[in-house]
């Protein structure tokens, strides 16, 4: 069940990690084994000083000493291992760091070969100079019309405003205030009187 999702997970412990670890871990046990030994024989030289061997208490007093440095020189080499470790790790971030900076001084070289500061330059240039003429445009409609300017503009305003909507054509004669009603039967003429004449 260790791999849950069926996804291998990739150990982050390298050969060079694993072989620092290992001589780290045989070093430890290494101190243990020296511990024990030394309390055997602190033991040892007791019993023998309760039973009067002094020189054979002092040779093994001795022997102790010893083990004891080798102890102190074992603690160094697992420092030295670890610190060790530490460093490989530090070099490995720097690298990826390296690699990433070629990577990225690649993409900028390549960047500056597609556009030049020349190229740069001349579509600053002409940008400022587009900017330029728009302001002075703006000026111009902004403040220095006149009267007469406005009174043309607003009369072409209107033009166009009436070519637009195409109104039918208003008579230009007045209209009659009111038209006398007719009835339809007092002007019609009389039947006795067309047939007479």
């Amino acid at each position: 069940m260790g791999n849950l999702f069926g996804r291998k997970r990739r150990s982050r412990v390298t050969e060079q990690d694993r072989a620092v670890l290992q001589q780290r871990d045989k070093l430890r046990q290494y101190q243990k084994r020296l511990s024990l030994g030394l309390e055997r024989e602190r033991a040892l030289a007791r019993q023998l000083l309760r039973d009067g061997k002094k020189e054979k208490a002092m040779l093994l007093l001795k022997k102790k000493r010893y083990q004891e440095q080798l102890l102190d020189k074992t603690e160094n080499q697992i420092s030295n291992l670890e610190r060790m470790v530490q460093d490989i790790e530090f070099t490995q971030i720097e690298m990826k760091v390296i690699e990433g900076l070629k990577i990225g001084n690649e993409c900028l070289n390549k960047m500056h070969q597609v556009m030049s500061i020349e190229e740069v330059e001349r579509i600053i240039g002409e940008t400022q100079d587009a900017v330029e003429y728009q302001r002075q445009i703006d000026e111009l409609l902004a403040g220095s019309l006149t009267d007469e300017d406005e009174d043309a503009i607003l009369e072409e305003l209107n033009a166009i405003t009436q070519e637009q909507l195409e109104l039918p054509e208003v008579p230009s004669e007045p209209l009659p205030e009111k038209i006398p009603e007719v009835s339809p039967i007092k002007n019609r003429p009389k039947p006795e009187l067309v047939a007479a004449s």
